[in-house]
């Protein structure tokens, strides 16, 4: 709607129109501040030319009123206007705010790559949510997205994962005395690794002759086990990734890479390292990127990554990075620049870590992880729809914490119930109806009260809606929107009878739209809406 009435304003002014919403909704549906943008062109007054506006806007069949109002126009839309759009919305029905034209930018989109050493727990769900809702709809408008998971399974971490199944496997299932170092992976899922690759190997991996070798074995072992496990928490939720990028199968390009670095004067030596110098960039210092025992650091894993991810040729590059990384940003696009890319290209988002409780209290670490809350433990508990929901509902940089008992009530403190609510009692209504769909689809939206075209217009505005929240990364928008959908459905509903009333035809139009954009967002989240409650 948004659109259609920009598009006849500037077919008709043969200018580019702002549009805003009066925060005064007696003034109209739109108010636009074009006539100050033309007062600096044709040196007139905005009163003077808003009014000339007015008056030529007069005749659209689309506007019910223009006024010109201290040089804003505000426009107040035709009940026929409505009724085309609700047509139009039910005759899309879930393409209604979907992009067909041509593709729009390709973007490689890449979240979650948790290290493979253990379960997702729940600082990892939250970028996870955010990642998959935002492919969701950027889609859905018509954007090339890849997703992808980067497995970082070389280095230090796999090494770690292999020396704490050893040392489980040599305590639990050998009864030999251990000495665990200060660093090393805890939880139940440990021993239960160690008893899988028991049955896998035999005992004697944990009594080997060549210990490097079995620890390597090991971890190599582990990081398969959690890697599926890890997919399979992805599935619950309703993530499944186009591609899983291992870190150790790009590190013969090493050499490349850094060839490549050095050529455009973007590395330096000093005390036996090979320094990336960032801080040519805006990072605060150079960053080492080879050890003096000519070991490549973690930072050389990721540059080999972005340089691999360049070389794909996307229009576009998103990250979704824990919030503890913010420190990182500059000394990857230092890499990028380095690499001879346009390091702008490159957006990285931040998700910050979540404060959950339960009945008021800290929610229990599970035993099984160690020292952490598992995200499959939060899922059975609340289930995915809630846990998706909440995890949108706030922008992803800002803190989270809420309490999961909240999420389980079925009243207006549980926004999912409530949204989908909503949903299943227009169903209800139209199950009820005793008219024909025909009657339905095809009924005339005049002398409709003031409080249903309110209900339409911001059942309307959903592909505005839709569009802001993927372009300003604010998913909450979107969250927002179905909230404010659902209130004003269960205001309208309590204060108008509908059934069996004289405009019962045109009232059900308008609440299949609302349930359209309810269905449609909710999908977008990675939410079933719910018809019976």
């Amino acid at each position: 709607m948004y659109y259609q009435v920009k598009k006849i304003l500037e077919d008709i002014l043969a200018t580019d129109i702002i549009l805003e919403r009066p925060k005064n909704k007696e003034h109209g549906h739109y108010a636009s501040p074009v006539a100050f943008l033309l007062a600096k062109i044709q040196k007139k007054s905005p009163i003077l030319i808003a009014q000339e506006i007015a008056q030529r806007l007069c005749e659209v069949e689309a506007f019910e009123r223009v006024e010109a109002l201290n040089g804003y126009i505000n426009i107040t839309l035709s009940e026929s206007f409505f009724e085309k759009l609700a047509s139009y919305a039910i005759e899309q029905g879930r393409d209604f705010g979907k992009y067909k034209g041509v593709p729009k930018e390709s973007i490689l989109l890449e979240y979650v790559s948790a290290n493979p050493t253990g379960p997702l727990h729940i600082g990892h769900a939250r970028g996870a949510i955010f990642g998959d809702s935002l492919c969701r709809i950027g889609r859905f408008l018509g954007y090339e997205i890849t997703t992808e998971y980067y497995i970082n399974d070389a280095g230090a971490q796999i090494q770690m994962l292999g020396l704490s199944i050893y040392l489980a496997g040599r305590e639990h299932l050998l009864q030999k005395e251990v000495e665990y170092p200060e660093q090393y992976y805890k939880g139940e899922y440990i021993l239960d690794l160690a008893k899988m690759a028991s049955e896998r190997f035999g005992k004697e991996i944990f009594d080997p002759q060549d210990l490097q070798k079995s620890i390597v074995l090991l971890g190599e072992f582990g990081k398969d086990l959690m890697l599926e496990e890890i997919k399979q928490n992805l599935i619950e939720v309703g993530i499944i990734f186009d591609h899983f990028v291992s870190e150790k199968s790009l590190f013969p390009l090493w050499d490349a890479v850094l060839a490549k670095l050095k050529k455009n004067g973007g590395i330096g030596e000093c005390e036996g390292k090979i320094w990336l110098r960032s801080s040519a960039c805006g990072d605060e210092k150079d960053r080492v990127i080879v050890r003096e025992n000519k070991e490549p650091t973690y930072l050389a894993g990721d540059i080999i990554y972005h340089n691999d991810k360049f070389m794909r040729g996307y229009d576009h590059y998103i990250n979704i990075w824990g919030a503890d990384h913010h420190g990182y940003i500059p000394r990857v696009k230092a890499a990028i620049h380095f690499l001879g890319y346009e390091s702008a290209k490159l957006e990285v988002l931040l998700s910050q870590m979540v404060s959950l409780l339960k009945g008021g209290q800290p929610y229990k670490m599970s035993k099984r992880a160690g020292n952490f809350i598992l995200m499959k433990d939060v899922v059975s508990d609340i289930g995915s729809d809630a846990l998706r929901f909440i995890f949108l509902s706030k922008k992803s940089d800002t803190h989270l914490e809420f309490d999961v008992e909240s999420l389980k009530k079925q009243d207006a403190s549980n926004p999912v119930f409530y949204i989908n609510y909503a949903n299943a009692r227009i169903h209800t209504m139209l199950q009820k109806s005793s008219l024909a769909e025909i009657e339905i689809l095809g009924a005339r939206l005049q002398g409709i009260h003031k409080d249903a075209k309110s209900l339409l217009f911001l059942a309307l505005s959903f592909p505005r809606i839709l569009e802001s929240a993927f372009e300003e990364r604010g998913l909450q928008k979107l969250c927002e929107y179905l909230k404010t959908l659902a209130a004003e459905f269960h205001s309208y509903y309590n204060a108008h009878k509908i059934i069996g009333e004289p405009l019962e035809a045109p009232v059900l139009k308008i609440c299949k739209v609302v349930s359209l954009c309810i269905t449609i967002g909710l999908d977008l989240l990675g939410i079933e809406a719910k018809t019976k409650m």
